[in-house]
Order: C-alpha cells, then structure tokens, then sequence
C-alpha cells in the first residue's frame, strides 16, 4: 500500500508572529519555519502504518517556495521514503492545492491519503474535504484513532458530540487531529540518509493547475493589545466596577 502526505511550510509555533509594517501579511523574513504540527502528525502516523508492515512507500508532497524541500527533507528523515515539491512563488489557497493534490493522486495512485486537519497560519481547514471531494475519495477528517485492515479505513474523529467511528473503502482521505499521536524526534543518521532519497520538483503547470489566488488579503492587522487585569478587595467592589465601568452587568 502507497500512502501520500501532504506537508506545508509555516512559521515555527515557537515564534512570536509579527505583522508586516505595510499590513500586507505576516512577517516571514528571518524566521524559523518548521513543518505544520498537523502535518507532522500526518507523517507519523504513516511511518507507524509502514512499521506495522500496513504501508510500503510513503511519499511526502509539499507545495510552495524552494525552500519548502527542508520540510520534505525532515519528513524524509522521520521515514517517508521519497519527496515531490511543486514549487511556486505565489500564495497558494486551498482550493489550488486540493487540485494540485489530486493530480498527484492520479499520478501516483495512493492507497491512502493524510493530511493535518489545518495548517497553523491560515487555520483553513479545507484543503482534506476539498481533495476527498474532487477525487472521489472517502473521508475521515480529525482523526484520532486510525486503523487499516480489510482493505478499509477505520477512522475515529473527535466531533462537538465526542467521538465518531466511520469506516471507509479504500483510496481515502484521513485528515489528523492533535491527538492521533506524538511525532518522534529525527536522529541524525536517518538526517543524514534523507538527504540522499529522491525529491522531484515540479511547477503547477506541470499538472496543468492554475494556482492564482481566489480570495484577496486586503489588510492584515495584529489583535488590540489586552489591557492589564487589577486585583479588588471585596465582591462589592467586583460587582460595582462590573456594573458601572465594564458594564456587563
């Protein structure tokens, strides 16, 4: 079984986010960029389906800047076996990357697809249900229990209600949650082997995908800063700055 993971290039959790002085968009110069949390978990739970001898190959796509090969890189390191980037300059949106993903699936015929159910900059959370949908596949979005066996895809997801269990005929689409499982570390011998396994760069007109953005930032601003909390000596006091400063109440 051949299992496909998408990874993206984000700003690094630890970082503090700045704005651009412009309001165009996040300050991206000089930061430490890192692979989406999610998607992380994508590749994790992949390596652990090719431990259990479940999955064969692992191939790890990444859309976005040269640069982005750092992130195939590392996922090659954690135990995908091969790397495809489409790389691209422009902002790309989730619809253009279902499309883009997709192409790939045609080309590469996948068993099983895993995506992070969001990426941690835009917090879009489309890009799995868009793929599921133009390629046909079935989903299982937020993930934290996934099982193959039967030649089917047994998938628990956290939902507002608690837990749900669906089971999908195979190609599909799984989309993971935070607690699906832990990402190990890279040790540096497979460091060192991921930088010999093979990574293709493509463009999206090599898979005939027009990737121009649909939606336009118009102006990107950081929230109002919070003003400092002051300590009250009696629920009297608590009630009446409630009542007549806050005016909640």
């Amino acid at each position: 079984m051949k299992a496909l993971v998408a990874v993206k290039r984000v700003v690094d959790y630890n970082v503090k986010v700045r704005v651009k002085a412009d309001k165009t968009g996040v300050e991206l110069a000089n930061v430490k960029m890192a692979i989406n949390p999610f998607c992380e978990i994508a590749v994790e739970e992949a390596v652990r389906l090719k431990e259990k001898g479940i999955v064969s190959e692992i191939v790890v796509v990444s859309i976005g800047p040269k640069e982005a090969q750092e992130q195939i890189r590392t996922a090659m390191a954690l135990g995908a076996d091969r790397g495809i980037l489409v790389e691209t300059g422009a902002e790309v949106q989730p619809l253009a990357i279902a499309k883009l993903l997709k192409a790939i699936c045609d080309q590469e015929q996948p068993q099983l697809v895993i995506v992070g159910k969001q990426a941690i900059d835009d917090d879009n959370n489309q890009t799995g249900q868009m793929l599921a949908a133009l390629a046909g596949y079935g989903q299982g979005t937020f993930a934290s229990v996934v099982k193959v066996e039967g030649g089917k895809a047994i998938v628990t997801r956290e939902i507002d209600g608690g837990l749900q269990t669906v089971e999908l005929n195979l190609p599909a689409v799984v989309t993971t949650d935070l607690r699906l499982n832990e990402p190990r570390y890279a040790a540096l011998p497979n460091i060192m082997k991921a930088k010999k396994k093979p990574l293709d760069t493509k463009t999206p007109a090599d898979y005939g995908v027009d990737v121009t953005p649909r939606v336009k930032t118009l102006k990107v601003e950081p929230p109002a800063e919070r003003s400092a909390g002051i300590k009250v000596k009696s629920v009297e006091e608590l009630v009446a700055k409630l009542k007549n400063e806050a005016k909640v109440i």
